[in-house]
């Protein structure tokens, strides 16, 4: 990467993230549940939803172990007991997330598709596009604590619940395997990132 691409990169991680976890506290809040908003997460500024260890110590330790960073920000408080529609609820507060970075990303696309853009803000716009794709496709792996976890727990019979349960603790350390131990399962991701990026830029 050049320092240019790093710069875009670093950027459009903030905005993304920021507009992600901020998202997750909005709509707890719209389904009655004050406990992300309390702890001042309905706001973009990026400094609110970083977590010193996953956003910024592990990306640095990954990057240097394995050639690729992985990060997370500080994931967003909620109250199950005071959440609408109960487990439903749950599930639309973690699809918030990442159904703000798709739609992140299907602004990026159109944007290239359609705007007259010089050689630097194609850069721009696709390093932007493909960014939240990403983050789209990963938090939607469905292990916990990824966003998907959520959605899959609502729809999972109480056996599937339970062992998912079970696997919460376990859950980076299971997202670490398959990712850098499991052959064929980033390429699988990429895929799929791939896919997306084709259908939205047009």
């Amino acid at each position: 990467m050049t320092g240019f691409t790093l710069v875009i990169v670093f950027v459009s991680l903030v905005i993304s993230i920021s507009l992600h976890e901020m998202m997750h506290a909005f709509v707890g809040l719209k389904l009655g549940d004050t406990t992300a908003q309390e702890e001042g997460r309905i706001s973009l500024n990026p400094l609110r939803h970083i977590d010193p260890f996953l956003t910024i110590i592990l990306p640095i330790i990954t990057l240097v172990l394995f050639h690729a960073p992985v990060l997370a920000a500080k994931p967003v408080p909620f109250n199950p007991e005071r959440v609408k529609f109960d487990e439903f609820g749950a599930a639309l507060i973690a699809l918030a997330g990442p159904l703000t970075n798709l739609g992140l990303a299907a602004v990026a696309g159109l944007v290239l598709s359609i705007a007259p853009l010089d050689e630097t803000m194609t850069t721009v716009w696709l390093i932007f596009c493909q960014l939240n794709v990403g983050l789209f496709v990963f938090n939607m792996i469905p292990i916990p604590p990824l966003d998907g976890s959520r959605v899959l727990f609502a729809v999972a019979p109480e056996p599937i619940q339970a062992i998912m349960a079970q696997l919460e603790q376990f859950g980076f350390v299971i997202i670490f395997g398959l990712i850098f131990l499991v052959p064929g399962f980033t390429q699988v991701l990429l895929n799929i990132d791939n896919a997306i990026i084709q259908f939205l830029i047009w």
